[in-house]
C-alpha cells in the first residue's frame, strides 16, 4: 500500500523509484522539491497556474512532467496521475480545491520541508550524523532572527545555512554538498501548517526551536486566528533541547506549555526585564544568560551591552528581543558568549528594517518598509516615539484601529498613503484626533515618496524622525516593499540634495 511505503521513506537512500509524486506551484520552493525528487527517481508531475521561462525550460530537463494551467478546479490530468504523495508550495491554503481533494482522497500532503526532513542524511557531518535544526518562527522577525542565529552559531565554530522562508528552500540546504552542521529554518505559518499535516514518520524532532512573537495574519489563508495561532504552535513539536519563548507575549509560553517536547527539553524565556534562572534578559543596560550556565540561580553570563548594539544600529527594543532568542538558540548549541559578543559588533539588518536612510539638520528617515503589518510597524513606533509616521498601503482587510489608538497615538504627525487610505484616516479620526494628520492622494503627484518627504519635513519643528512602517503591503503602489523602501530612501535623498546647495554646515550624513 502506498501509505505503508511512505512511512517507509526517511531517508535519501530509501528507495523512492517509481513513486508517483505531484509537486504544486513552480515557485523556487516547487522547483527545489521536483529537483530532489527526480533525482531520488521517482515519477514527478508539477503543476503550477504559471512559471517563469527558466523554470519552465528546466522542468522537462531534471525528469519531471509540467502542467501549466488554471488550478480554481483539480485537473483531470491529477486525478489521472493518481499521485502517491502530493508536495504543496506554502501559497496553497488548506481551502485550496486540490489540497481539498487530496485530503477527502486520503492522499498523502507534504510540505517541502517535511521532504527535507525525510532526506536530511543525504550529506553527514563528521561524527556521521545528519545537521541538527534549529527553527524559528513567529509574525515578526523571523528573518531577522533566523539571520543572527546562523551568524552566532557560525561565529562559535559551526556550519550554519539559513534557509527556509527566508529564501533559501530546505531542500537546497540538505543537498549542499559542503554540508552544515546546523540548519537554522525560517519558518512561515503557511510551511508549519503542512508539518502539522505530516505522518509519524515524516515529523521533525528540532534541536531547538523559538515562536518570537505572535499576532494576527494570514487569517484569510488559515481561515480563523485560532488555526493560524494553531499552525505557529507546531514549531515547538518534539522539540529535544531548548524552547525559546517571548515572556512579554503569553501566547508563545502557552504554546511551549502545550507542546508534545522530547522528554528533556526545557522552556527558555527571553524579554527585555531582568531574566530568571532559565531565562536571557537585560539588566542595567546589559544583555544576560541566566538559562545555559551551572551557576544559572545565583548569576549571569554578559553577552553584550545595549550601547554596544546602539553603535551598530541594533538598540531598537524589538531588534534586541530578537537578539536575545538568536542568542538562546545560539547558547543551546554551545556558542560562547564571547563569541556572540564579537559576532554581534559587525552584524548589519537588512535593507528596509528600520534603516536609517539618512540624518540631516536633526532629521533622522528611517525606513522599515518591511513592517507590512499592525504588529510590526506598532514595534517601531514604540522604537521612535514621536515620529512622523508614514502609514498605509493595502490593507488586505486588516483594521489599523488598536494600533493608531496605542502606538499611533504617539507619533508625532501622520502621512496616510494607498490605496486604503480612507479606514485609516478614519482611525486616526476616532482614537487618534491629537494626531496631525496628512494625506497623499496619488494624482497629486507622479511620485508617492516625492511628496511624502517633502509634506514629512514641513511637519517637524526642529529635530525629529521621519518613519516609514506602513503596516500595510505595498502592491498597490509599488511593485515590492524593498521598491517602496528604496522609492522612499531616494526621494529622501533627493530632498536633502536640494536644500544642500544653500547649507553652510557640509553634506548631509547618508547611510
Amino acid at each position: 500500500m502506498a501509505s505503508e511505503r511512505l512511512e517507509g521513506l526517511t531517508s535519501w537512500h530509501s528507495d523512492w523509484t517509481g513513486l508517483r509524486v505531484a509537486v504544486l506551484g513552480l515557485s523556487v520552493t516547487g522547483f527545489s522539491a521536483a529537483d530532489t525528487l527526480t533525482e531520488l527517481g521517482a515519477e514527478v508531475l508539477v503543476l503550477s497556474e504559471g512559471a517563469s521561462e527558466e523554470y519552465a525550460r528546466l522542468v522537462p530537463v531534471i525528469g519531471a512532467r509540467l502542467e501549466l494551467g488554471p488550478l480554481s478546479e483539480v485537473p483531470v490530468v491529477l486525478k489521472d496521475f493518481a499521485p502517491d504523495v502530493i508536495v504543496a508550495s506554502p501559497g496553497f491554503p488548506p481551502s485550496h480545491p486540490v489540497i481539498r481533494w487530496a485530503q477527502e482522497n486520503d492522499t498523502a500532503l507534504w510540505g517541502d520541508v517535511e521532504l527535507a526532513w525525510r532526506v536530511r542524511d543525504k550529506v553527514l557531518r563528521a561524527d556521521g550524523t545528519p545537521a541538527e535544526w534549529v527553527l524559528i518562527t513567529g509574525t515578526n522577525g523571523k528573518t531577522t532572527t533566523t539571520q543572527l542565529t546562523a551568524t552566532l552559531l557560525d561565529a562559535g565554530g559551526l556550519r550554519a545555512a539559513p534557509c527556509g522562508n527566508i529564501g533559501v528552500p530546505v531542500l537546497d540546504a540538505v543537498r549542499d554538498p559542503g554540508g552544515f552542521d546546523v540548519l537554522v529554518v525560517e519558518l512561515s505559518s503557511h510551511q508549519l501548517w503542512y508539518i502539522g499535516q505530516s505522518a509519524p514518520a515524516g515529523q521533525l524532532v528540532p534541536y531547538s526551536t523559538t515562536c518570537l512573537n505572535l499576532a494576527d495574519d494570514h487569517l484569510v489563508w488559515h481561515g480563523s486566528a485560532d488555526a493560524y495561532r494553531a499552525a505557529k504552535a507546531f514549531v515547538y513539536r518534539h522539540t529535544k533541547v531548548a524552547c525559546v519563548y517571548n515572556k512579554s507575549d503569553l501566547a508563545t509560553l502557552r504554546m511551549v506549555e502545550e507542546a508534545d517536547v522530547t522528554e528533556g527539553a526545557r522552556a527558555i524565556g527571553f524579554d527585555l526585564g531582568t531574566p530568571g534562572p532559565s531565562d536571557l534578559g537585560v539588566v542595567d543596560g546589559i544583555l544576560v544568560d541566566r538559562a545555559f550556565h551551572d551557576d544559572r540561580r545565583h548569576s549571569a553570563l554578559e553577552l553584550t551591552t545595549v550601547d554596544a548594539l546602539r553603535a551598530a544600529g541594533l538598540a531598537a527594543p524589538h531588534v534586541v528581543q530578537n537578539i536575545l532568542a538568536a542568542s538562546a538558540l545560539a547558547r543551546s548549541l554551545g556558542v560562547q558568549p564571547a563569541d556572540i559578543r564579537d559576532a554581534l559588533q559587525n552584524f548589519r539588518m537588512d535593507a528596509h528594517r528600520i534603516e536609517v536612510v539618512a540624518e540631516h539638520h536633526g532629521i533622522r528617515w528611517v525606513d522599515d518598509s518591511k513592517a507590512t503589518n499592525p504588529h510590526a510597524a506598532a514595534s517601531s513606533l514604540r522604537a521612535y516615539p514621536g515620529a512622523i509616521w508614514i502609514v498605509g498601503g493595502d490593507l488586505k482587510g486588516v483594521d489599523l484601529g488598536d494600533l493608531v489608538a496605542h502606538a499611533g497615538g504617539t507619533a508625532g504627525g501622520a502621512i496616510v498613503i494607498g490605496v486604503d487610505r480612507e479606514p485609516v484616516l478614519a482611525a486616526f479620526r476616532r482614537h487618534a484626533p491629537h494626531v496631525p494628520v496628512q494625506e497623499v492622494v496619488p494624482a497629486e503627484t507622479g511620485g508617492v515618496m516625492d511628496r511624502v518627504v517633502e509634506i514629512a519635513s514641513g511637519m517637524i519643528d526642529g529635530e525629529g524622525t521621519v518613519l516609514l512602517a506602513p503596516a500595510a503591503a505595498s502592491f498597490d503602489q509599488f511593485s515590492s516593499y524593498a521598491d517602496r523602501g528604496e522609492r522612499f530612501a531616494t526621494a529622501v535623498r533627493e530632498w536633502i540634495g536640494r536644500g544642500s546647495a544653500d547649507d553652510s554646515d557640509g553634506s548631509p550624513t547618508a547611510h
